[in-house]
């Protein structure tokens, strides 16, 4: 296949599209933000129709831009929103609970006697951050009505009709049996959604039907969800490797090959990706928030944005003896406390903003650093580096921080949208089946590489500041 695919990532503050083309690389890009509610009680919310309005235009701009018909799509979504529609007419019956909400920590607190056999069935601990608590909530407390599913099924009706969700989408539900990728009935009882219709679970590669949402006909043959599709476009398609994102949160995903590995260092076990019905599996780790607690910042007025990061937090040589956990809506992997907020230490009169700057950034790496220690614990063996993309990955003292800490190198792509890549990776499988996974794949090269430029002491000190504070926390 040699012609250019649509591929749009549809995230949590805004859906990026681009026109990709295997020989001619990027012909057209389009943004459209969303705007999520943030609630008090850790609630987090979005107009349904704000998030398919903006897959639309920004879809639509990106086609403009590039001037020239694409023969495929491919869509990555959030993986954990969940909404309540009408699958006779697409309406929404509820607002999306976006992926960080918390309201359904309470069905988790019921359900807590379940929790080591929905790990073991699912792969996934229990936790209000993934789908099934989302839906069990909604359906006691909004609506019997219609189907309740992740974002992705209620997208893909929209603009085909057809009613799926992809393996690796479905697998963050805790609805999916991570032997089979298929439903499980019992996760479905323990959270009493035994009687819902489900979405299909299809290939993320597959042609799923046709959209004329754009304008002309576009094939929809590839789908996944996001974090998955950065790892895919990063080219770590084999065990042993590991990406991280620096995005709204951090996620870091290491690949385990075709058996699951269910982790015993607090990381989930899901799956990365089923391809001609192969499934490849990975473990995942998550820091809930990484752009969103720079937002934080900004919206302090500390600094005014994320480009500030690195003259703001040049302005002075160490974090003057600030820590911060920016634990900012709960912690996550490895402690899985997302009741938890953030805290700051050490501040003094002599507190400047740099120093600010450079305790959030040592905070976000600490966490990386905490979910690469539990992968290579998992798996038996050290990463030997980390690669990385997301928008902070444009922060070179993030970065460095980052390998600093980790005491490994830190290669941070040169793709800017590794996700919306992916997508297009896995629209240009599903569109033509003679395609290896290598064929479908960008080039991997890293745009810069950071060594860490400090002793294993001093970063063994400076996380050992981070625990202590992580481990005040976890005792309040």
């Amino acid at each position: 296949m040699t012609g250019a695919v649509l591929a749009v990532d549809q995230g949590t503050s805004g859906t990026k599209a681009l026109v990709v083309c295997p020989e001619r690389g990027v012909l057209g890009t389009g943004f459209a933000p969303v705007r999520p509610r943030h609630l008090s009680g850790g609630l987090v919310e979005v107009d349904p129709a704000e998030l398919y309005a903006s897959v639309l235009d920004a879809g639509r701009r990106a086609l403009a831009e590039a001037g020239e018909p694409v023969a495929a799509m491919g869509l990555a979504n959030q993986g954990e929103t969940v909404l309540a529609w009408d699958p006779a007419t697409g309406r929404p019956l509820t607002d999306a609970l976006v992926w960080q909400d918390r309201r359904a920590q309470r069905v988790c607190d019921e359900l807590a006697e379940h929790a080591e056999e929905l790990r073991r069935l699912t792969g996934l601990p229990l936790d209000p951050y993934f789908a099934a608590p989302k839906m069990a909530w909604i359906r006691r407390h909004l609506t019997r009505d219609g189907v309740v599913t992740t974002s992705d099924a209620w997208l893909v009706h929209r603009l085909t009709g057809a009613f799926v969700t992809d393996a690796a989408t479905a697998g963050r539900t805790q609805l999916l049996d991570l032997d089979r990728a298929t439903w499980s009935p019992r996760a479905l009882e323990v959270y009493g959604l035994s009687g819902e219709r489900l979405p299909e679970v299809v290939d993320n590669a597959a042609h799923i039907g046709t959209t004329t949402a754009f304008g002309p006909a576009i094939a929809l043959t590839g789908l996944i969800v996001d974090q998955q599709a950065a790892l895919l476009a990063q080219r770590v398609t084999g065990p042993g490797g590991a990406k991280c994102t620096y995005g709204t949160g951090a996620f870091l995903l290491a690949h385990t090959g075709d058996t699951p590995r269910r982790g015993a260092s607090g990381l989930v076990s899901c799956v990365a990706w089923r391809l001609a019905g192969r499934t490849a599996h990975c473990l995942d780790g998550q820091v809930y928030t990484a752009a969103s607690a720079v937002r934080w910042l900004t919206d302090l007025g500390v600094i005014t944005g994320a480009a500030d990061l690195d003259p703001v937090g040049g302005a002075v040589p160490d974090t003057g003896g600030v820590t911060f956990v920016p634990a900012l809506a709960g912690l996550a992997a490895p402690w899985w406390r997302g009741d938890l907020r953030g805290s700051l230490t050490g501040l003094g009169l002599d507190t400047a903003p740099g120093h600010l700057v450079r305790a959030l950034c040592e905070g976000i790496a600490a966490q990386v650093v905490e979910l690469a220690d539990a992968a290579a614990a998992d798996l038996g063996s050290p990463l030997d580096s980390l690669r990385v993309d997301g928008g902070l990955t444009r922060s070179a003292l993030l970065m460095q921080t980052q390998a600093d800490l980790l005491q490994r190198p830190v290669e941070v792509s040169a793709l800017p949208e590794a996700t919306a890549l992916g997508a297009a990776a896995v629209a240009r499988l599903g569109a033509d089946d003679r395609l290896t996974v290598e064929d479908a794949l960008p080039e991997w090269k890293p745009a810069a590489v950071h060594e860490p430029r400090v002793s294993a002491a001093e970063a063994a000190e400076r996380l050992g500041a981070f625990r202590t504070a992580v481990t005040a926390l976890l005792a309040s």
